[in-house]
């Protein structure tokens, strides 16, 4: 239920939207699906903007109640070029409740079943990018929930098409400042149309400082006049790349997924088949990385969470869990845990710190204070691999050549596997073999299962405790530099200590359960950061996505949809900073501000 004081929106005796805080109604009362696509579909030439393209993106100033963005895909699902994808950026520094904009949009029966497709799946109020999947319209959505300058900054764009939506600048003069003006230009593709409602002086002025061609329109309604402006040269043409992937871990799967969404079918080859690395437990624990000081990493890994865990929703049979409890494990955790739960990277009650009474109740013996990560999932790392993979070649990627013109895969005795525009590396710690450049470190991680045995759910605590249907899943691990995979007494044994320095009444059941043991190696990087990204200027079309450590499942399929746009042209998910943050050339760039060689 939203707060009517905290709200966004108010409404008109007449049930019309108003904004709260800016005075000023969110569409015409008129008809404003009709002024929407007058001023803004009309305004930028779709749908004929969009025929010849394969990716098309529009970006809009101004989400509000979600109609410009309904107008949109509903154009978009009856005009749709074959094989084309929609992206569409918008920005929101307010978000409206799901329940609001189905309210607002609800005045228009024929965008019924896209209203609805949108606000099941409605950005909440984190701060940062959010990321709709909308695979079945062939059209993904970010919406930035941020200030407008910050939000176009952090943006890769370009965009094809700019919705100026913004409350009248008379009202929310901030929306149309020059500095604004000015990143919309930046972030305009060569040939972009953009429009807008109002012909005041200053945007018509304004616009055309930053370098656009402005025209007046006749307006809709009882307004005379709108604005169309046009961005100096001609559209590029567009197709979409020969793709193929080496790794069929999460990693892999992600990229395979992220590239379906764009229209492209990527090859996939791994040497042993699907989850035969990393990915293969038989749980697992999906969560963000916390760190208290709420900085670029803290973001990055809420963000990934965020978009990991809607996705796995939407597989049957993924989910075995939902949410899972940290426990402290020093004196200073309790006020970590209290800054991560008031933090506004996160959505409201996603994160809760709790007093030791309640982890007590929820853990059945003495425990310390603890945070509830409403968003974390318990899955089932299989199904998400067959629901994301397809099928997958069963050959050994020995070589990567380029000769001028494609990226060729070879064998160990030298047969091309495949020729391709685009090679993504996804092979764990192989994949250094494959790309020069690139430093991982091995992790060696052995987890333990007790079978029926039934716990007080997902527990993390240095060590974790899953459930994982018929019985607990508990470890893991942690051996640097250790390749090898066998099984050992010993470390179930360590497993089982970990868990008893925690929780001695759970410990003593796992230790009397019967069990199995499962290791694998892990690939991480001296910052504990993921490569992901371009291998480098000198290797166009060669991505990198691997040094996930433990956390694949949480990091790659948004990882993963940053280097499908990348190989696409299409905008990332990621903000600037973010991207930067995992980028596989960071090392040797802060190397080279220090004058020191690449170690």
């Amino acid at each position: 239920m939203t707060d009517p004081q905290t709200s966004p929106v108010t409404w008109d005796d007449d049930g019309a939207p108003r904004s709260r805080r800016h005075g000023d109604v969110y569409f015409s009362k008129d008809d404003g699906l009709a002024e929407s696509r007058a001023v803004f579909l009309a305004g930028c030439d779709l749908p004929a903007a969009w025929a010849d393209r394969r990716v098309f993106t529009v970006g809009e100033l101004g989400f509000g109640t979600g109609l410009n963005v309904a107008a949109l895909l509903h154009l978009w699902i009856k005009t749709r070029p074959t094989g084309s994808h929609l992206s569409i950026f918008t920005i929101e520094n307010a978000p409206l409740a799901a329940a609001e904009a189905l309210r607002a949009l609800s005045v228009w029966p024929e965008l019924e079943a896209i209203a609805h497709r949108l606000t099941s799946n409605w950005p909440g109020r984190a701060r940062g990018f959010h990321r709709i999947d909308l695979a079945d319209l062939h059209a993904t959505l970010d919406v930035a929930v941020m200030d407008v300058a910050e939000a176009l900054a952090a943006w890769s764009g370009p965009a094809d098409a700019w919705f100026l939506d913004g409350f009248a600048p008379s009202l929310n003069p901030e929306m149309w400042r020059p500095e604004v003006l000015g990143l919309i230009a930046r972030r305009s593709a060569p040939g972009a149309s953009a429009a807008t409602y109002t012909v005041a002086g200053a945007v018509r002025r304004g616009l055309a400082e930053v370098g656009f061609t402005v025209d007046r329109a006749p307006g809709h309604g009882r307004k005379r006049e709108r604005l169309i402006a046009r961005w100096p040269g001609p559209a590029a043409a567009s197709r979409l790349p020969r793709v193929a992937v080496i790794g069929a871990g999460i990693a892999g799967a992600s990229l395979h997924r992220a590239f379906a969404a764009l229209g492209i079918d990527a090859r996939v080859f791994d040497v042993a088949g699907p989850g035969a690395g990393a990915s293969g437990a038989p749980a697992g624990l999906m969560a963000p990385r916390l760190d208290a000081g709420l900085g670029p990493g803290a973001e990055l890994f809420a963000q990934a969470a965020r978009q990991a865990a809607a996705l796995y929703d939407t597989i049957p049979g993924a989910v075995i869990a939902r949410g899972a409890l940290q426990l402290a494990q020093g004196p200073k955790d309790p006020g970590r845990f209290t800054a991560i739960a008031g933090s506004d990277l996160f959505e409201p009650l996603a994160m809760t710190s709790l007093a030791p009474d309640a982890t007590v109740a929820q853990v059945g013996e003495a425990a310390p204070e603890g945070l509830a990560m409403a968003g974390a999932r318990v899955f089932r790392p299989g199904a998400i691999l067959e629901a994301w993979l397809g099928p997958v070649e069963v050959a050994s990627a020995a070589r990567l050549t380029h000769d001028g013109y494609n990226w060729r895969i070879l064998d160990q005795d030298g047969e091309v596997l495949a020729a391709v525009d685009v090679v993504c590396v996804a092979a764990g710690m192989a994949s250094a073999d494959l790309v020069s450049g690139i430093a991982l470190t091995a992790v060696r991680g052995q987890a333990s299962v007790a079978r029926r045995v039934n716990g007080p759910g997902a527990l993390v605590f240095g060590a974790y405790v899953i459930p994982m249907g018929d019985g607990l899943l508990f470890g893991a691990t942690h051996d640097r530099d250790d390749r090898a995979t066998d099984l050992r007494t010993v470390d179930r044994e360590r497993n089982t200590a970990a868990v008893a320095a925690q929780l001695p009444g759970l410990a003593s059941r796992l230790r009397a359960a019967a069990g199995e043991d499962w290791s694998a190696v892990r690939a991480t990087t001296r910052d504990y950061l993921p490569l992901a990204g371009s291998a480098g200027d000198a290797m166009p079309g060669l991505m990198v996505l691997t040094g996930l450590g433990s956390r694949g499942f949480c990091l790659a399929p948004l990882l993963a949809e940053h280097i499908a746009a990348l190989a696409v042209g299409a905008p990332s998910p990621l903000p600037a900073a973010l991207a930067d943050l995992v980028d596989p050339g960071r090392f040797a760039r802060r190397a080279a501000r220090k004058g020191r060689p690449v170690s």
